[in-house]
């Protein structure tokens, strides 16, 4: 029985970070074919961006978070 592959948009940053460890240890394995070689590539490309975008996201909040506390600070 084949495993199902988790939506990449839906996955947690964690889960997709754990994931693309896991096809960076298999491609840096034994030799694969062209076409598995280029799934997982293609699979690892859109973790990264995903994992990228996330970041950013968790990024951009904390920034608002902070410029919050600044306002807050400010008018007290």
């Amino acid at each position: 029985m084949a495993e199902k592959v988790k939506a990449v948009d839906q996955m947690h940053y964690e889960e997709a970070l754990q994931e693309l460890e896991e096809i960076l240890e298999t491609l840096e394995g034994e030799a694969r074919g062209l076409d598995e070689t280029m799934n997982l590539y293609e699979r690892g490309r859109a973790l990264v961006q995903h994992c990228q975008t996330l970041l950013e996201q968790a990024d951009l909040k904390v920034r608002q978070l902070d410029r919050n506390d600044e306002i807050q600070d400010a008018e007290e």
